[in-house]
């Protein structure tokens, strides 16, 4: 073991550190480091969580991929594609292609004798992975609907529920518009709530084979193909990909495939989720400053204080260098313990909160009723390695200070 590295445990365990007068500014460095790692910590797993929670939901319902007419994308009325085994085959020859569902849409209006409610029917069939809507259902089941017969059974969202007052079981009357208005009588065998106002007050779903017959459209149409794939972080480079294996094939009646996801068709809530990562460097950054401005504090306190065995250890032979490492050493030590409480305090929170939920939130503010965390092995032993190195790099500098302490005049501090 090299010299400071001795001398810098030597003063870390030993009892003199506890009754100098620089005791209570170490205390402070060390808090400081500790509620700067916490809080970057609940930050960091806070935030990855609430934009991870916003963009399953957004994904949830509409896939990360959609291809479909690019007239369809202009407004609510479906322009149809062909789902035939020729795009089949096209999608699923890509690698990063999981899962492949079409959908049928048609708007309408939901009215009882109270209220109504415009609304979008999105009509499903068997291949539909209904798994988020079921995880989210607060009342019934999500069936599994079919494409060649009808169920009458709607699933409609707990806010439109409170808003019409219907409940499970309920018979409810919609109406459709094109050349002539038609009425379907549903019945109400599911209710859901993502707390997502801008689809949950929207979308109502059921059966494929109603929707295409009130579009008077075949059983192999649709209103697009939702495609979920593996990579989430490659999703720019596979839409392109994807939208270059359609560029040559067309349906039955001429019409060109166009693929675009989820990103391009929601621009303002993940333009939103983007501003996040902002806030995240912010508090990185201010937090890091606070945690090493404390301890640069501590170390200048130290070395005064040690001003006296500075000058002894230069008198016996060791050169500022030496003596730098050293208390470079004894405050890779201190951070080292309050980088300890702060882990402790910060994954505490963490796990608190994973396992019990007991922070809530105003679903209708925050589209969630309780505080999300996310946070992965990587991010938190970066944030542990960035915490250390960032701290021991802001105090090379003040370290310098040993350089003008000479053995003589250190003897006045006797």
């Amino acid at each position: 073991m090299n010299l400071p590295v001795y001398l810098a445990k030597r003063i870390y365990n030993g009892p003199a550190l506890s009754r100098q007068v620089s005791r209570p500014a170490v205390i402070i460095s060390m808090i400081g480091i500790a509620i700067g790692l916490a809080v970057m910590i609940i930050a960091v797993s806070v935030i990855t969580g609430f934009k991870s929670e916003i963009r399953s939901k957004v994904t949830g319902f509409a896939g990360h991929l959609l291809v479909t007419d690019v007239n369809a994308l202009a407004g609510y009325e479906s322009c149809p594609i062909v789902y035939n085994d020729s795009l089949l085959q096209v999608l699923a020859a890509h690698p990063q292609v999981e899962h492949v569902q079409r959908y049928s849409q048609k708007a309408g209006m939901v009215k009882t004798a109270s209220s109504f409610q415009g609304v979008m029917v999105k009509g499903v069939g068997p291949d539909y992975n209904a798994e988020f809507l079921r995880h989210h259902l607060t009342a019934g089941e999500f069936p599994a609907f079919s494409d060649t017969v009808s169920s009458n059974g709607v699933v409609i969202s707990q806010t439109i529920a409170d808003k019409l007052q219907l409940q499970l079981g309920d018979k409810i009357d919609t109406y459709f518009f094109d050349e002539s208005m038609r009425a379907r009588k549903l019945l109400v065998v599911g209710i859901y709530e993502t707390h997502f106002a801008a689809f949950d007050g929207l979308y109502v779903f059921t059966d494929m084979y109603m929707v295409n017959r009130l579009n008077h459209w075949e059983t192999d149409e649709a209103t697009g193909v939702e495609v979920t794939i593996k990579n989430e972080s490659a999703l720019e480079s596979i839409t392109y990909e994807v939208g270059a294996l359609l560029n040559d094939y067309t349906d039955r009646y001429g019409t060109h495939y166009c693929a675009v996801n989820v990103e391009q068709l929601q621009p303002a809530v993940f333009s939103w989720l983007e501003v996040l990562d902002v806030n995240i460097w912010v508090i990185l950054v201010l937090m890091i400053g606070i945690a090493g401005f404390t301890m640069i504090a501590g170390l200048l306190i130290i070395i005064i204080e040690r001003t006296q065995m500075i000058g002894v250890l230069k008198s016996m032979g060791a050169n500022n260098t030496t003596v730098r490492h050293l208390f470079l050493w004894l405050s890779v030590f201190l951070i080292g313990r309050g980088m300890l409480w702060g882990n402790v305090i910060g994954l505490a929170f963490y796990f608190l909160q994973q396992y019990t939920g007991i922070f809530t939130l105003d679903p209708t503010t925050y589209y969630m009723d309780t505080v999300p965390v996310s946070l992965s092995f990587p991010v938190w032993l970066l944030l542990n390695i960035g915490t250390l190195a960032i701290s021991v790099l802001m105090l090379v500098g003040p370290s310098y200070i040993v350089a003008r302490i000479h053995p003589a005049n250190s003897m006045r501090y006797e």
